[in-house]
C-alpha cells in the first residue's frame, strides 16, 4: 500500500503558554518519506508544536502548511486532520472498552485500511484482544495506539513521545512500524528524547 505524497510545512513559528514565550522563529519541511524527530530539554515545546502543527493549538506566530501530491491545501480542499494521526501523551483509548473495541470504534469513526485482527497481531497484542483496556500496562496501551495508526493509515503522523513506556522490544516494534511507514511513502514527526530510527531528520527546539 502507497500514500499520496503528503508533507508538512511550518514557518516563523512561535508558542506562548500563559505570560512564557517558549519559542520563536521555528521552522521545518518534513517531506514525504521522512521522519523528523522533534527534539530538546523537558518544557521547551515540542509537545505544544505538535499540538500546533496538528491544528490543535494556536501559533502566536507563523504558519502552517499541509501539502499534498505538490498542492497546499485551502480552505476548500479535503481538511489536512483526514491526513494525519496525531497520537499525544494519552493514548486517546476507552478503558471500559476492550482492546478490540477500541479498535473497531476507531475503523468505524475514521476508516480502516486493515483490519482489526491485523492490526492486534502487527503490535503483538492478539492474545489481549478481549481485555478490557483499563487492564492493559502502558506499554500494552502504547501499542494499542500505535497499532490504531497503522490500521487507519493516513500518510501523515504526528507522534508525541511514540517510545513512551515501551520497552525494548516495543520500541523496536515502533521504530519498525514507523519505518515500513515511511517505506510506504508516509511522513513522520515525532517529539522524542531518544533516536528512533537511525538517519532520521531532526530539529531542535532549545
Amino acid at each position: 500500500m502507497g500514500f499520496q505524497r503528503v508533507e508538512i510545512r511550518a514557518d516563523g513559528i512561535a508558542c506562548r503558554r500563559g505570560e512564557r514565550l517558549l519559542f520563536r522563529d521555528f521552522g521545518l519541511t518534513a517531506a514525504s518519506g521522512t521522519l523528523t524527530e522533534i527534539v530538546g530539554p523537558n518544557g521547551a515545546g515540542k509537545s505544544s508544536l505538535l499540538r500546533i502543527l496538528a491544528g490543535l493549538l494556536k501559533a502566536e506566530a507563523g504558519t502552517v502548511a499541509v501539502v499534498a501530491d505538490g498542492r497546499v491545501l485551502g480552505r476548500d480542499d479535503e481538511p489536512p486532520s483526514g491526513l494525519m494521526h496525531y497520537l499525544g501523551h494519552l493514548d486517546a483509548l476507552k478503558n471500559p472498552m476492550t482492546a478490540r473495541e477500541n479498535l473497531a470504534f476507531a475503523a468505524r469513526w475514521f476508516g480502516a485500511a486493515h483490519g482489526i485482527d491485523a492490526a492486534l497481531e502487527r503490535v503483538e497484542l492478539k492474545a489481549q484482544g478481549e481485555l478490557p483496556v483499563g487492564y492493559l500496562s502502558a506499554g500494552q496501551r502504547r501499542r494499542l495506539a500505535l497499532g490504531r495508526c497503522w490500521m487507519i493509515a493516513r500518510p501523515l503522523w504526528l507522534l508525541d513521545e511514540p517510545t513512551a513506556a515501551l520497552d525494548a522490544a516495543g520500541r523496536a516494534l515502533a521504530a519498525e512500524l514507523i519505518a515500513a511507514h515511511l517505506a510506504a511513502g508516509g511522513t513522520a514527526l515525532a517529539a522524542t528524547h531518544e533516536p528512533i530510527l537511525a538517519g532520521a531528520a531532526q530539529a531542535m527546539i532549545a
